[in-house]
């Protein structure tokens, strides 16, 4: 037989190993992986840890405002940023530096709110509120924005609580609104003192700035560079320089009060009058002029007193703008008076107030707070009735249904703050029964659950 041939076949190759592709790294630039997000600076979250002092202070504001014969409005936080240049003015670090502006897809220039008594003022005007009964007391809680400088107590994003009283110059309208301001404070438990001022008419200004700027060119030697440039600029905005060497040179200078009209010393003695019959603690304070341009006559700002301060800032303040409405477009001159406080400086006067207590007293002071723990399915669909029965009677129950061992819900009672947990087993279903548990002592009580409501509202009653 011949020799079988050969086939030849051809091997298909092996395959290279593919290339990695090189990873090309470029300067500064972050490798490029899931990443969480941060808030902005000097913006912040409010979790539901702080939610006491969110809702406490809201609901102070409110009873304070509704006491006092105030109705609630609302501005929203984007307005025409003329609305602001025009009231608070060129040359305030408000306009010319913390503003947040941007142009509206048609053409408008916008701003983000930076403080409310202008566009309260607006919608007096817009809503032909003048022809209301005369004055027009309103009150209104809500984020500001400006591009601060971040530190405490100071943020970007900003809740105030404010009132505004439109339509009436009287001495006792500026002084009630300052104890509307000082019993806000009070009812939340912190004693403060008001700083008070007045700054006259804008006459009694321009006479008073051309002494202040003759004093100040013979001590620009000692002056910060802001202060130098404020000078020529807004000479009036030095009074409130918080630099030592700013400070040590207005101790010397001259006083506005010194320039006031006689109808402006007047109405300031009658409004100091009136806080004194109102026993209303104040100092004054001569350099006191407040950072926005619409100011006239009364200014005044709040601090904490000593011992409730964390911190040396205002907590809040305001005055009289006597021509605000009429810059504004309204069509004639129409007297204003107003404050705001800042919550969040509130809330942090507030925690270190709280930190500063004895303990015993803090524990004297705890509020009660009740949680629900239930073991089986048929005990859960009994404690969502009554946890609900309970709510619609205003007795606020902690509760997680989803977990089932007693151990892990009075863990988590423990870590709300729960003074006591409402027990609820397949037996005591049965025996139609629950156990009220003291979370400090550990001692226990069995109550029938048409008993549970008036036993909680007993506990909330012995605080």
């Amino acid at each position: 037989m011949p020799p079988k041939k050969k086939v030849a076949t051809t091997k298909k190759p092996k395959k290279a190993p593919a290339k990695k592709k090189a990873v090309v790294k470029k300067t500064g630039e972050k490798k490029s992986v899931a990443k969480s997000f941060d808030t902005l600076r000097g913006m912040k979250d409010i979790l539901p840890k702080d939610q006491a002092y969110w809702l406490g202070t809201r609901q102070t504001a409110e009873n304070i405002s509704r006491a006092y014969g105030y109705g609630y409005i609302a501005t929203p936080i984007l307005e025409n940023a003329k609305l602001f240049v025009r009231s608070i003015g060129k040359g305030t670090d408000v306009v010319d530096k913390e503003m947040y502006v941007f142009e509206d897809r048609d053409g408008t220039k916008v701003s983000m709110r930076p403080e409310a008594t202008a566009a309260v003022a607006r919608a007096y005007i817009g809503h032909g509120m003048q022809s209301r009964p005369q004055p027009v007391k309103t009150w209104y809680y809500g984020p500001m924005f400006r591009h601060d400088r971040p530190q405490a107590g100071r943020y970007r994003q900003f809740h105030q609580f404010g009132c505004e009283v439109i339509g009436e110059r009287d001495p006792v309208i500026d002084a009630e609104l300052i104890v509307v301001a000082y019993n806000f404070l009070r009812d939340l438990g912190i004693d403060a003192i008001v700083h008070i001022n007045s700054i006259g008419t804008q006459e009694d200004r321009q006479q008073y700035i051309v002494e202040l700027v003759g004093y100040l060119r013979s001590k620009r030697a000692y002056l910060c560079d802001e202060c130098k440039k404020r000078m020529n600029k807004n000479p009036l905005r030095s009074l409130d320089c918080k630099e030592h060497g700013c400070q040590e040179v207005l101790e010397e200078a001259p006083q506005i009060i010194e320039w006031l009209s006689a109808d402006s010393k007047d109405f300031f003695m009658k409004v100091l009058e009136y806080l004194d019959e109102l026993h209303i603690p104040y100092v004054l304070q001569a350099t006191l002029v407040r950072g926005l341009d619409y100011y006239t006559d009364t200014v005044f700002e709040l601090y904490a007193e000593q011992g409730d301060a964390g911190t040396q800032s205002a907590l809040g303040g305001g005055g009289r703008y006597d021509l605000l409405v009429e810059q504004l477009g309204g069509k004639e001159a129409t007297p204003g008076s107003g404050f705001s406080i800042g919550i969040e400086r509130v809330i942090n006067t507030l925690k270190h107030k709280e930190s500063s207590e004895d303990p015993a007293e803090e524990t004297k002071k705890k509020q009660v707070a009740f949680f629900f723990a239930q073991l089986g399915d048929q005990a859960r669909r009994r404690a969502l009735r009554l946890i609900e029965e309970l709510r619609r009677v205003g007795i606020f129950v902690g509760s997680n249904l989803s977990k089932g061992s007693l151990k892990g819900q009075l863990e988590l009672a423990n870590k709300m703050g729960a003074t006591h947990t409402v027990i609820l087993g397949q037996k005591e279903v049965q025996d139609g029964t629950v156990i009220v548990r003291d979370m400090d002592s550990g001692i226990q009580e069995i109550i029938d659950h048409k008993r549970l409501e008036k036993h909680l509202q007993k506990l909330l009653r012995e605080v």
